[in-house]
This record gives C-alpha cells, sequence and structure tokens, in this order.
C-alpha cells in the first residue's frame, strides 16, 4: 500500500455510511498527505444498508471536516451511493451503477494531470524483478522523471554496488514501445544486470544522476494514537522500517542530544542510519511504520 501510494497523483477515499470515518480513515488521509497525494474524491459506501435517512449527511459531514483538518479542501468532490448494488443489479440505478459511472467520471474530471518533468534526467524506482527467457532481465516500475529511449545508457543504483547497463527494449502492456516517459509504467529489458543483482527498491537511471545512501538527516512527525500511531514515546537508537519509493528498509532513528524521547504528535529534525544503501535525493519524502502501524512520515533535508 505505502509504495504505491507514492506514486499515485489521486485517491478514492470509500466510506461506509453504517461506519462513518474510522481510525484507519484518518490513517490513510494522513498517509495521503505526507507522500504528497493532492487529489482525494470520497465514496459513501453501502447507501443501501442506511437505517436513517439523514445518516449520508451525517457522515458527509465528519469526512469533511476530518479532510480539512488535514489541509483538504472542504469543497472536494463526494459521490454518494452503493458498490454492490452496482455489482449484483440488472438495471442501472442512481444507487448503484450510475453512483459508480458518477465517480469514474469524477475523477477523470477533479484530478488533474501532474506536472511532468520530461527534462529531468531519467529514474524509474523497480518495483518488480523478471527474466525474458533467451533476452535477459526486464525490471519493471513507473517512470519519475525524464525519457528512456532504446540504447540509452542507464545505471542500477541500489545496495553497495552501482551496474552500468543499457536500454535494449521497451514494453508497456504487451506493446513495444520506441521510448518512455514519466509517468508511464513500463518494462525495460537491460543488458548486463542479473536477476539477482537487482531488488525492488532500487532505480534505475540516467548515469550520475542519482546516488545511494545509508544516512540522511530528515524531518519527521511522529502519529498521535489518534491518528493510529504509536501509543507510546520512542528514544535514541528506535529501528521502524522506512517506505522510500518502492523502497522498504530498516533504519535507526538517532535524536538530538537535547531530546531524550519523542511523544506520538511530535515533530522534530534527527538522524536515519539505514541498514543498507538506499538511493536517495534532497525533498524526497518517506513514510514509516512498526509491525502493522503507520508511526509517522519524514522529508529528507540533507545526506550524509
Amino acid at each position: 500500500m505505502l509504495t504505491g501510494a507514492v506514486q499515485m497523483e489521486g485517491a478514492i477515499l470509500v466510506v461506509a455510511v453504517n461506519d462513518g470515518p474510522q481510525i484507519q480513515t484518518r490513517e490513510h488521509i494522513i498517509l495521503a498527505k505526507e507522500v504528497g497525494i493532492p487529489y482525494i474524491i470520497v465514496y459513501i459506501n453501502k447507501l443501501d444498508s442506511m437505517l436513517e435517512a439523514d445518516m449520508k449527511d451525517l457522515v458527509e459531514l465528519e469526512v469533511r471536516e476530518l479532510l480539512e483538518s488535514y489541509g483538504f479542501p472542504s469543497d472536494l468532490p463526494v459521490i454518494k451511493g452503493s458498490a454492490r448494488q452496482a455489482l449484483f443489479e440488472e438495471t442501472p440505478s442512481e444507487l448503484g451503477t450510475l453512483s459508480v459511472k458518477t465517480l469514474m467520471n469524477t475523477v477523470d474530471d477533479y484530478i488533474k494531470q501532474p506536472l511532468r518533468l520530461k527534462d529531468a534526467p531519467f529514474l524509474m524506482s523497480i518495483e518488480s524483478i523478471f527474466v525474458a527467457t533467451g533476452r535477459g532481465t526486464v525490471l519493471t516500475g513507473k517512470v519519475e522523471t525524464g525519457i528512456v529511449k532504446i540504447s540509452d545508457p542507464l545505471e542500477l543504483v541500489g545496495g553497495r554496488n552501482t551496474i552500468s547497463s543499457l536500454c535494449m527494449g521497451l514494453e508497456m502492456f504487451r506493446r513495444s514501445l520506441d521510448f518512455a516517459e514519466v509517468g508511464d509504467n513500463v518494462g525495460i529489458l537491460v543488458r548486463g544486470i542479473k536477476k539477482d543483482e537487482a531488488r525492488r527498491g532500487y532505480v534505475l537511471c540516467a548515469p550520475n544522476s542519482i546516488k545511494a545512501y545509508t544516512s540522511l538527516e530528515a524531518k519527521i512527525y511522529i502519529l498521535t494514537k489518534k491518528e493510529g500511531g504509536r501509543h507510546k514515546a520512542f528514544v535514541s537508537n528506535y529501528k521502524p522500517q522506512f517506505f522510500f519509493r518502492t523502497a522498504n528498509v530498516t533504519g535507526t532513528i538517532i535524536l538530538p542530544e537535547n531530546v531524550s524521547a519523542v511523544m506520538p504528535g511530535d515533530s522534530l529534525t534527527v538522524i536515519v542510519n539505514l541498514v543498507d544503501k538506499v538511493p536517495l535525493n534532497l525533498g524526497l519524502k518517506f513514510v514509516m511504520r512498526e509491525g502493522n502501524l503507520t508511526i509517522g512520515a519524514g522529508v529528507i533535508t540533507s545526506l550524509i
């Protein structure tokens, strides 16, 4: 969920009318804000099981207030309907199929195309690694910046070694391409890279455009218990999981000398030492988790 959220330009927040906003609703809103998702559309679901007629308006008000408290606009779209009714009905109704169609039309109209950094150096964070029999290794992911063409020189950055390579082929949804640009989900056939040399979280990029680091300085925010985070404070040498792009790596948080403990709800600057090298850049946002809890989020302010 976390690695996918980093790549999103918009999100649909589904809230059941018979439950209203839950802890995980708040957690997902915070996650959307911290990873930089600018557009959210609300779908209030299960109207077919609604007991009181005014319940949908009350839930809408609660969701709008919650979103507004985290900086999202108060007038964002809210669609009401029943996904279950849309799935099973034979004749389209306002509550069922037509509500889903309205939702998808709203997605097309409300979520704007993001700024495409085509002039920036090529960079793609790796999601999956495959072997094309008789051809070589294929790395898949979403192009984050720039453009890549067949025969372009590339580098695989991540872990302890940087490997030079060449783009030998491009494919998107079983269709061969001459080039791929920012925003495309593609598979890239690379030369000179074995399957076990690449991992999810590494990046494929233009030569000398990004480096891998094990230490960084970041400004972090720790979620409160109400926001779905930790219940207790933590001290220096705390070791959560860090999610950068598609990478998932353990790191150690080193607190400033004048801070003995960090309470839920605190915001501060810390040093993070990772157990392995990860390709990073200034301004990159990340999320921290402990087990099944999202405990906080942050942004890189310095690379060490």
